[in-house]
């Protein structure tokens, strides 16, 4: 294997925006940002989610992101600022990227993801 997971996570820290949880806080009441948890179900089931965040799987995020897609969420071509969390970062910093690579301008991740936000004191839903 020419590249495991921990360097493609370490470029793509390199290339995107980073929210620590401390600035994430704040933001969670916004109406222009919008919190995406790219987990997979089971895991929101388990661990809950944030409230008002929208849940898109790692697996569909291209499909919902753009708008020619059958899968397309309006909330990809919003304006709004996308802040992007999985269970503790490392899927959220390759979606950031992934995301930036296919145009979209405001979007972050949230540093440390759930696990972070709930060391926090961060509030959280169960589903």
């Amino acid at each position: 294997m020419q590249k495991g997971y921990k360097q493609l996570v370490a470029e793509a820290n390199a290339t995107i925006e980073t929210i620590p949880v401390a600035e994430a806080l704040p933001l969670l009441d916004r109406e222009e940002v919008v919190f995406v948890d790219i987990r997979d179900l089971p895991e929101i089931e388990r661990d809950g989610i944030i409230p008002g965040a929208i849940h898109v799987p790692r697996g569909m995020l291209e499909f919902t992101a753009d708008p020619e897609s059958p899968y397309h969420k309006e909330v990809f071509t919003s304006g709004k600022q996308l802040l992007l969390y999985c269970a503790s970062g490392g899927r959220s910093a390759l979606a950031t990227q992934r995301l930036q690579e296919m145009g979209l301008n405001r979007i972050a991740h949230v540093a440390g993801g759930l696990k972070a936000w709930k060391e926090a004191s961060g509030p959280v839903e169960t589903i």
